[in-house]
């Protein structure tokens, strides 16, 4: 159904070793950097058919992240899953609501990891069991 997510930073620098660092557990390569018409820097993270973007706000005001949004991303273990949390946390992200593993509420069908990115932007790592 998506094509891309799009996460703002407000430094494009950090963010790229971040991801870099991060995505890099799920596999994926280096991003395509480039210059929008105004100037601004974007990062285009391509893997297997979708596109994971971080960019400087066109508008030039300062980036913020979602109240309430997420952005997932698709683990093929729990311990890619883990992994995934601790280069997040040695990369300048927070790990926020517990630990990474299975949660109460799916006893055994799903583990998750939440951390937040150096810039605020909540993300999820997800693995599901068979």
């Amino acid at each position: 159904m998506f094509s891309h997510v799009m996460v703002g930073t407000n430094d494009i620098d950090r963010s790229q070793r971040f991801y870099d660092a991060v995505l890099g557990v799920l596999g994926v390569g280096a991003p395509m950097r480039n210059a929008a018409k105004t100037g601004h820097m974007r990062l285009f993270y391509r893997h297997d058919g979708v596109t994971f973007c971080v960019s400087q706000p066109i508008n030039d005001e300062p980036a913020t992240c979602a109240n309430g949004g997420t952005i997932g991303f698709k683990c093929s273990s729990a311990e890619q899953l883990r992994r995934f949390h601790e280069v997040a946390v040695a990369h300048g992200g927070t790990a926020i609501e517990g630990p990474p593993g299975p949660r109460e509420d799916t006893p055994g069908a799903m583990h998750l990891a939440y951390v937040r990115d150096p810039d605020g932007n909540k993300l999820c790592a997800l693995y599901r069991l068979g």
